[in-house]
């Protein structure tokens, strides 16, 4: 079986976008083993007092392999020789994070045993924690307490308890046969595009969003970041050095959500778009009266990426997914755990990275074929695509390679200000401040 490459996976890719003159892709011929051991999340995998242990499947591969064909759609504007595989592990970098067995690079998530099998579960905001009663019947103010309890629980009925809840769960088993790892829905027809610079609207927040958007930044779009003014980017609250290497370059734009001035802004603004990026569950613009049929059925043939965890399909539409716990429900976990009998998470939150790469792939590329599309892309849909692009190889473990500790991109400049673009934007886009 022909070994996997950087350069195969790139034009794979393009030619299941529709490309059918895929460009010139330059070859990159680096096997998985080496691009792993080398991007920092072979580092980070594996019990803390183990070795590092190998990738379940090709993501390192994957992650060049998008870039690669990122840069054979940019026409020379980024260079193709860029580490791309270094991303998997670019937050661990700047924050000194070490792999952690069970327990989440980032720490927020946790492996759990239940009575009939293994889940994971996200801890990641206060109203997380304050869920967990309802959902375990039982006060729970520790780890501890929760695992105790799920020992005495079925996991699939604990991980849809969870679900119907906002919890970020999600059961560890084998990879499923994922055929539609994305749905491009068309909702207006493509416009013939003429030569000029895309305005995209960030709506996202935390890791895979603001990464693709500032992706689309380097191929020559205008960002504008636009959150709402009681409910900034989650990110903020993190590490500054983090946030900045995800957001640096773009305008900074807050609105009030919560009056009807804020929300027509928004409305506006989005009506300006050439593509549009958001994270959210769909419910959350939906609340809002806004719906994406109508705002890319009204306009000039704008792109919709819609990343979520599981996608935009009832009942996964509500279903809440982070990194982590989205690469334990592809089934990374389990592959981990039949090739050296280890169950760890892989790498640290690897879906944001490789879902932020395939998903600036996808938009660059809706948007040059015309646009007027809905982009229905998953952190699932992302990782089960990169897993199945192994072909079943399996890799043994450990890695004879030396792991190199993660390495991240040097911050040169930081975010703008918070909201400090907004007078400015809404001025030249000619919308009304009051």
């Amino acid at each position: 079986m022909e070994t996997l490459t950087p350069s195969h996976y790139a034009g794979a890719l393009l030619r299941e976008l529709g490309i059918k003159k895929s460009p010139d892709i330059p070859e990159d011929s680096r096997n998985e083993t080496l691009l792993w051991a080398a991007s920092g999340a072979q580092y980070l995998t594996g019990e803390p007092d183990g070795p590092p242990l190998s990738s379940p499947a090709p993501l390192a591969t994957c992650a060049q392999g998008a870039w690669l064909a990122l840069s054979a759609l940019s026409a020379g504007t980024i260079a193709h020789d860029f580490p791309a595989y270094q991303l998997l592990g670019e937050r661990a970098a700047l924050l000194g994070l070490q792999r952690q067995g069970a327990m989440s690079v980032g720490g927020a998530c946790r492996l759990i045993d239940c009575a009939d099998g293994q889940l994971a579960l996200s801890l990641t905001r206060p109203d997380d924690w304050r869920l967990l009663p309802a959902w375990l019947e039982r006060d729970a103010d520790c780890w501890d307490t929760v695992s105790a309890a799920l020992l005495e629980r079925s996991c699939s009925v604990m991980v849809s308890r969870g679900r119907l809840l906002g919890l970020a769960a999600a059961p560890s088993g084998p990879p499923l046969d994922v055929r539609e790892w994305f749905k491009a829905i068309r909702l207006a027809p493509a416009r013939k595009r003429v030569h000029r610079q895309p305005l995209v609207i960030d709506l996202s927040s935390l890791w895979a969003g603001p990464l693709c958007a500032q992706l689309l930044g380097q191929l020559g779009a205008r960002v504008i970041k636009v959150e709402g003014s009681a409910r900034p980017d989650g990110a903020r609250q993190g590490s500054p050095k983090f946030f900045d290497l995800l957001n640096a370059g773009k305008e900074s734009v807050a609105l009030d959500l919560a009056t009807s001035t804020g929300r027509r802004q928004l409305r506006q603004l989005l009506a300006c778009a050439d593509i549009v990026v958001e994270s959210s569950r769909p419910r959350a613009l939906e609340q809002m009266g806004m719906r994406v049929a109508d705002i890319i059925g009204e306009g000039d043939g704008a792109v919709w990426l819609s990343i979520t965890g599981y996608g935009r399909d009832t009942p996964m539409r509500e279903w809440i997914a982070y990194g982590d716990d989205a690469g334990v429900a592809a089934g990374l976990t389990w592959l981990l755990g039949e090739a050296s009998g280890s169950q760890v998470f892989c790498g640290d939150a690897i879906a944001d990275p490789l879902t932020a790469l395939h998903a600036a792939v996808l938009a660059w590329t809706a948007w040059s074929q015309g646009g007027g599309v809905l982009l229905d892309l998953s952190l699932y849909g992302v990782l089960s695509r990169c897993i199945a692009a192994g072909h079943g190889n399996r890799p043994q473990q450990p890695s004879c390679l030396s792991s190199i500790p993660p390495k991240a991109r040097s911050v040169s400049t930081p975010a703008v200000a918070f909201g400090s673009s907004t007078s400015e934007v809404l001025k030249e886009l000619c919308i009304e401040e009051q």
